[in-house]
């Protein structure tokens, strides 16, 4: 099919990638300030099980939270492609679209509230102090759920319409209510976890009445009204689903991994699992530079398909994909530079320390090793190819069971991190070589 039917083309420069990718960076680096904000809160009640309970509960919000993170990466490549097309009555029905579903599953969210907790604390097994602390915060932080799901939205719109600065002034206001409520609410005033909790409810709230604020200003300048039956048009709904659907598997697919990872380390002993959980901190950060890197593939990617235009798309695949690699290169060097002395910072078991320092060279390649994954995935994604992505994905899962299942039996810890390199590899390389096919397919 090719879709260069009308001239919308535009130019690709470092400035644009930049532009976008800087903003979000920062976005996603600020939001584990929050994390230690709410751990250093209610670590000032002196009482363990306080701070064992958060964590049990934010594990359980991690959990739900990675399964719906679709709905900002899909209504960021339906609002990047209606944008490319110049198609203003599609990007307001992609916000409503997008809005309405992610409604829908925060309510659901909130019905299923008390077989989720009791389900997560049946399979987590903490102690009944900490099962009672992981429960308050459970309950209040949950009726954030809609709002967070909304916001979720709002991130993608703003992001595939290339308002990346937005994003960040909304990653910002959602951070900096939290932290600041979590420290009066909950050491002030002395609330604790309960404190924490209606921070973060708070947060979630305020940034999404600001973000629909924006979003709503802006919908005001558009004369044409809103067509609420192609908004909510059954194939519409079901495109949106089926890519909802491939991205949640892919989700399930690379969280599976990381599971498999800390299972098979946990085998190795209880130093080498508490040194590679101190090593996958880097990875975190590593993560955090790298998806900011494919946000901006994600919008100008998508972008370009909806302008119907081939050379803005290979220039977005090129100039991603050379900061990616000259980013990864640069945190692999920073992490062997400086590496030694973080994990010294982290922790002062010296077997610990000893430990991580063996495997330190492994975590500075995967920066280099995953750099192609997540900006390949930036591309895939603002494309809505995310049949293809999945595809890609259960691949490399199968290639990855089969190197972590054997690699570690014969090398160790080596071999567990050669698995995962391994992965990362093959991810990035599998959507590389399908990538001309659906360039010509689509353009051409």
């Amino acid at each position: 099919m090719n879709i260069a039917t009308q001239d919308r083309s535009f130019r690709v420069t470092h400035r644009l990638v930049l532009s976008i990718a800087v903003p979000m960076t920062l976005g996603f680096v600020s939001t584990p300030l929050l994390g230690l904000t709410d751990t250093a809160v209610v670590g000032q009640t002196g009482v363990a099980a306080d701070l064992a309970g958060i964590g049990i509960a934010a594990v359980l919000f991690d959990f739900l939270f990675s399964f719906t993170g679709f709905f900002r990466t899909s209504t960021t490549a339906l609002t990047a492609q209606a944008y490319g097309r110049m198609d203003e009555a599609e990007e307001r029905a992609v916000f409503f679209r997008a809005a309405g579903t992610s409604l829908v599953a925060g309510f659901l969210l909130l019905a299923l509230a008390s077989p989720i907790l009791a389900a997560g604390l049946a399979i987590l097994s903490p102690e009944p102090a900490a099962a009672t602390v992981a429960a308050t915060y459970f309950a209040i932080r949950i009726l954030s759920a809609p709002a967070r799901l909304i916001n979720d939205c709002l991130l993608g719109f703003v992001l595939g319409r290339g308002r990346a600065g937005v994003g960040l002034f909304l990653q910002t206001l959602l951070n900096g209510i939290n932290i600041a409520l979590s420290i009066t609410l909950g050491l002030w005033f002395g609330y604790g976890v309960s404190g924490v909790a209606w921070a973060t409810f708070t947060a979630e709230v305020v940034t999404a009445l600001a973000g629909l604020a924006f979003a709503f200003s802006g919908f005001r300048k558009v004369s044409t009204g809103t067509d609420w039956r192609a908004v909510f048009a059954l194939d519409k709904l079901k495109s949106l689903f089926a890519v909802n659907r491939d991205i949640m598997i892919r989700t399930l697919l690379l969280t599976g991994s990381f599971l498999i990872m800390a299972r098979i380390g946990a085998e190795l002993g209880t130093v080498t699992l508490a040194a590679n959980g101190i090593l996958m901190n880097f990875f975190m950060v590593t993560a955090f530079f790298l998806d900011g890197m494919a946000a901006a593939a994600e919008q100008i990617c998508g972008r370009s398909l909806g302008a119907g235009d081939r050379q803005a798309f290979r220039d977005a695949v090129r100039l991603t994909l050379v900061w990616s690699l000259g980013l990864s290169a640069l945190l692999a060097v920073a992490t062997m530079l400086v590496g030694n002395q973080v994990v010294a910072f982290l922790t002062s078991a010296a077997d610990v320390r000893a430990e991580a320092g063996l495997y330190l060279v492994w975590m500075a390649l995967t920066a280099l090793t995953g750099a192609l994954a997540f900006q390949m995935d930036g591309v895939f994604m603002g494309t809505a190819w995310t049949a293809e992505m999945r595809n890609m994905m259960i691949l490399s899962f199968i290639a990855y069971l089969a190197a972590v299942f054997t690699l570690p039996q014969w090398f160790g810890n080596h071999g567990l991190w050669a698995a995962l390199n391994l992965f990362l590899l093959m991810r990035g390389l599998t959507l590389a070589a399908i990538l001309p096919g659906k360039m010509r397919k689509m353009f051409g």
